[in-house]
Parts: C-alpha cells; structure tokens; sequence
C-alpha cells in the first residue's frame, strides 16, 4: 500500500469525522485530503516532478501531515527535517538530498533561506502563511486550471470538483492522487520518505524509507499495541519517523489526533482532560516533565490508561514515579530510523516486564549475535539485529554505509542486548557508549539507572572519556532534583555502595540541563565535548 492510500482507505473505511486537531483549528479526514490535493497540484505547477525530494521543515502543525500527503500524491520524496537545526545542518541535508522545493512557515523562513543562499540549485520555497515575501509561494496559493487539464491528459486521472473549502480550493483528484510522469505508477518498493540521521556520531546519513516500510511498520504498530479507535496525542515531532509512524497509524485505526506545535506540560495536561485522552505516545523526557509537574494533580487525567515511550531509555524510576502518579501504564518499547521505527513494544494484555521493551511487533525478527555475526543464546549480551519489512534499503547515496549496516538481509543496529528465555528484549547499551575501563566492560546505562534511583538526582547521563592509563574513564552527569542541594561526594559515596570500585565514576559534574536533540535524546557527544572544555581530572 501506498501513503496516499492510508487517508484514502481511512476516508473509505470509517466516513467523514474530526481527524486533526490543532489550537482552535479543526480539521475533518476529508478536509485533510482535499488539502493534500492541492498541495500536490500546487507542487507539480511549481516543477515537483515524480522522485524529487521535498524537504518539510516547520514546527508541527496541520500542514506538516498534509503537505507529507500531498508530496506522496505529486508522486515525489518526503524529506522531513526538525526545525530547531541549525542552518547549516539545514543546508547539508538541502544540498546531499538534492532537493526540489522546501515546505516551510513564518517561524523558521529566515533560518531555510539563509540555508539554501549557497546552494548551486536553490530550491523553490513555499510557506504556509507568507504571502507576501517576493520569491515565496503561499501554500494556499490557487492552481491554474491549466496544470488540471496538463495532468489529466497526462496521467488519465479522474478528476472532481467539489465545493471550495476555507482556503478557496476547488479541484482535487479522486483516487490516490499520485502525478505520475509516467503511465507506470509508483511501487510500494519505491522511497517515500528520506529521513537524516539526527548526526550525533557525524554526518547525517539519509535514511531511505519506502512506502511499504512505512505502511508495514504503521499497521503493525497500530494493531499491536491498540487498535481501538480514539483521540491521541500528537507531542512527538512530525519530523521525526517516531512521530510519522503515530499519524499514519490514526489513518489505519480511524482515531483523531491532537497536534501541538510544541511540548508544553500544561497544554497536555489540558489535552488529556478536555479530550478524555486514553493513550498517546511520548519520549522519556516528555514524560518526566509530566511526573514533575506540581500542578498535575489540577487536572483530571483520569481518562489515561496507558503512554507508549520510546526514542530514548526510560528510567525505571521514571516508570514507576508516572505509574504512581497518574495510574497509568508506560509502555517502553524500541526503535530506530532504520527500521522505520518500530522494532519491539510491550502489549496489553501481556506481562510487562521491567527494564524490557518488550517483543517483536508482528513481521519483525531479532537476533542477538557475536562480533563474527553468530547468534547468541538467550541471556548474553551481543549486537542487535533486525529483519523485517520496515527494514530500510539503505542510505540515500551512501552505498559504503549502507554495506555496513546491513548484512544477509539483517539490519545491524549498533546496540548492545540481550534476549530473555521469553523473547523479551532489553537494551544493554549504545555499542559506541560502551567504555571499556583498564579492560573491563562498563555499560553507561546501568550507572544511570543507579543514579536516578537515588531521591536527589532528577536525571543523569553517564560517557566515557580517553584517558592514557586507563584506555577511558567514567563521567557522569547529573541534574539534581528540584529544590535539592547536591553535592559531587555525596553521590560518589553512594556509588561506590553499591557498585564494584572500577565501575564508579572518576568525576560526577552536576548540571542545570543535559543536552538533547529534538526529540528528547541525551546528546552524549555533546557531554564529552563537556568534558573536555571543563579540562576534568580524569586520568
């Protein structure tokens, strides 16, 4: 199945209701793909043609969900980027992905136009409420009839006319949508997204996503954790797969979704008691930010059952602080871009175990295996493996990278885990988090679950520096809990109570805040960066 074919089915299956959700905006799923109608005759007028690459990049808002419709639909390449980079991040993905045209609002225009000044092809620009700035094409802008007929002819697609909506749109295609170059329509095998890599270990690689690894992951996700029809929250950036693959799967199980331009505690809380909220999807930082908040207990969040976490490693002090809390369930589940991105989750019904996250959703396989590639037993600790139809083809004109990531169809994730006798996953660590002290393995995660179990610290991040005796040394840092007085010797003292000496860090650096990317991950090379500004005494 195609993307288009997930809002089109979506429409077919459960009619015309409430789809999205945005401050005082309102939008219906048949609105929604009107909208992605034009936008995709909107974009072929301006020279999108099929395979060209669309970068979206805006806070999220209802035209983020439709302008990834309507790129689908004009039958080129989804290139969603968070907007919080900076531009010159912005301009290295423009530049490898070679892109056509750049979808963008008020908030972020000066930051994309100074991105693509360099560029040998500037791509054209269209905002979705700039209408004046010369250069820039509104994303309501009309059509001219004459690309109607131009595409009819070319593609025989059925078009329709319906009645004008808000934005004074009048014609839109029947069907999927798709304008093809070619009587040949597009394959599910065919890239429909390409999503960069968030760049922590270097340059971004771009994640080539297809329509099948998407729909695959989307419909499986939505079935495995909860088909049930509903209102969720959209908190996750709709420029993150995390985030794309929530809204596909409201297309699949007909349910409605909140969207938020950004992550603000209250306006959640708000979200949950006005729209009787049962489930969502969040970051572990989103959902510390929810078990600290003193005014939670305003609301009434009854409503909630369950959050599903994923992108990030949650504490299970974490977990069992939001489960005391709200009386609800958290959920840890696993993926990456890769693999488009679920991998494993926790389903109701079934034990959840603590520190697991869970077990392969349905067409996924997993396999834990040695540094020759062999498989281990349950129980050991090796590399994780992934192979499934959410499994990426490879990067966007990166043909080495590609090789070394994926291997006798097996997608090598780069993380360390273990399986348990009843095929639950755990997640030891990042293979390149792992320090390696005088010879002895030390796994960055288990230091934090031991620091944040302690009543002081809020949160806490744990790297390895080089150090010329030792090969590496332990640094940790952590953010106190509100109103506490912390003190580095306090927390060495409690460390080494309950660790083995050559485990204990050789520095604690107290912090305000630990660095994250735009979807709440711990940015670990930027503390090592820390480490070595700060000049810490660790050899």
């Amino acid at each position: 199945m195609l993307l288009p074919e997930l809002l089109n089915q979506n429409i077919e299956t459960y009619g015309e209701y409430e789809f999205l959700y945005c401050e005082d905006r309102t939008y219906t799923n048949l609105q929604a793909r009107q909208t992605a109608n034009h936008i995709a005759r909107l974009l072929r007028h301006v020279g999108v043609a099929r395979d060209d690459r669309v970068m979206v990049c805006m806070p999220n808002n209802p035209e983020v969900i439709f302008s990834y419709q309507g790129i689908s639909r004009a039958g080129a390449i989804i290139v969603p980027v968070m907007f919080l980079l900076h531009s010159n991040e912005i301009a290295f993905i423009a530049e490898n992905a070679g892109v056509k045209a750049i979808v963008t609002s008020s908030l972020v225009l000066d930051k994309v136009e100074q991105a693509i000044q360099h560029l040998s092809k500037p791509p054209v620009i269209l905002a979705v409420d700039v209408s004046t700035r010369p250069g820039i094409v509104n994303l309501y802008d009309p059509v001219p009839e004459s690309i109607e007929s131009n595409d009819t002819q070319r593609n025989g697609l059925e078009l329709h006319r319906t009645n004008p909506d808000e934005a004074g749109i009048g014609v839109f295609v029947s069907g999927t949508g798709s304008f093809n170059e070619s009587a040949q329509g597009p394959s599910e095998h065919d890239t429909a997204v390409i999503l960069y890599t968030s760049g922590t270990t270097g340059r971004p690689k771009g994640v080539m996503l297809t329509h099948k690894n998407l729909y695959s992951n989307a419909h499986s996700s939505a079935y495995h954790s909860d088909p049930e029809r509903g209102i969720t929250l959209g908190v996750l950036p709709l420029a993150h797969v995390y985030g794309l693959t929530v809204s596909n799967a409201c297309y699949i199980t007909g349910s409605s979704i909140v969207v938020f331009p950004k992550f603000d505690t209250i306006k959640v809380f708000e979200a949950i008691q006005k729209y009787r909220v049962k489930r969502f999807s969040a970051v572990p930082a989103m959902i510390h930010a929810m078990t600290m908040h003193p005014d939670a207990g305003k609301y009434d969040l009854s409503s909630l059952e369950s959050v599903g976490s994923g992108s990030a490693p949650l504490p299970m002090a974490l977990r069992d602080g939001f489960r005391a809390k709200f009386g609800a369930e958290v959920y840890e589940g696993y993926g990456l871009s890769e693999a488009a991105p679920v991998v494993t989750a926790h389903r109701r019904g079934q034990p959840v175990k603590p520190g697991s996250v869970g077990i392969p959703i349905p067409g996924v396989e997993i396999r834990i295996v040695d540094e020759t590639g062999q498989e281990l037993p349950a129980g050991e600790i090796g590399e994780l493996t992934v192979r499934g139809d959410n499994v990426t083809p490879g990067y966007f004109q990166n043909p080495e990278a590609s090789r070394t990531v994926l291997r006798d169809s097996w997608l090598y994730t780069g993380d360390l885990a273990r399986v348990d006798e009843d095929g639950y996953l755990y997640i030891v660590d990042r293979k390149k988090d792992l320090i390696i002290r005088g010879g002895f393995n030390i796994y960055p995660r288990d230091l934090e679950e031991l620091l944040v179990r302690h009543e002081a610290v809020s949160e806490a991040a744990v790297v390895g520096v080089p150090s010329p005796r030792m090969g590496e040394e332990v640094v940790a840092y952590v953010v106190a809990a509100p109103g506490v007085d912390l003190a580095e010797q306090q927390l060495l003292d409690y460390c080494q109570d309950h660790l083995a000496k050559y485990k204990t860090p050789r520095k604690i650096a107290i912090v305000d805040a630990l660095p994250r990317n735009g979807v709440g991950k711990i940015l670990k090379t930027e503390l090592r960066k820390l480490a070595q500004e700060l000049k810490l005494d660790v050899i």
